[in-house]
């Protein structure tokens, strides 16, 4: 056998498989690779929108909260306000009601007060007239009187 035959047959063959796969290997490999690329070009642009997205929703999930603290506060102030109030309403109820049943305690004092005063001054006349009735009813001695007026002094 010719080495340039072996030769020329072995550069046919091999131009006829670099054809074969030019020509029916190549383009549905080619098509692969370009789907594959194109697959993680869509995974790597999906993966930076949703890191966008977690971003955005980090950001409003923060304001959210911040609107919610502030809320919190505002509600907090207001029920300390609410309780300060009701507290100086409560010492100012207090304050009239003492003030109420002092009145009432000394014009019930007043009361009595004015009620005993009658009757010393009962008690008295009765005690004045008594004597007056004992006086003119003895004789009018020095020692007699003088002991009668300490009689009632004594009872008074």
């Amino acid at each position: 056998m010719n080495p340039n035959i072996t030769l020329l047959g072995q550069m046919i063959s091999f131009a006829i498989l670099i054809w074969f796969t030019v020509k029916f290997i190549w383009p549905p490999l080619m098509k692969a690779i370009e789907d594959r690329q194109q697959k993680i070009a869509e995974g790597l642009a999906a993966a930076d929108q949703s890191q966008k997205n977690l971003a955005q929703a980090q950001d409003k999930v923060n304001e959210e909260l911040k609107g919610a603290r502030v809320k919190a506060n505002e509600i907090i102030e207001q029920a300390h306000a609410r309780a300060n109030q009701m507290i100086d309403q409560a010492k100012n109820d207090a304050i009239a009601e003492a003030n109420r049943q002092k009145a009432l305690a000394e014009a019930e004092i007043t009361a009595a007060a004015n009620r005993a005063k009658e009757d010393l001054r009962k008690q008295v006349s009765m005690l004045a007239v008594t004597g007056a009735e004992k006086l003119l009813k003895r004789e009018i001695d020095a020692n007699a009187h003088k002991a009668l007026i300490d009689d009632l002094a004594a009872q008074l």
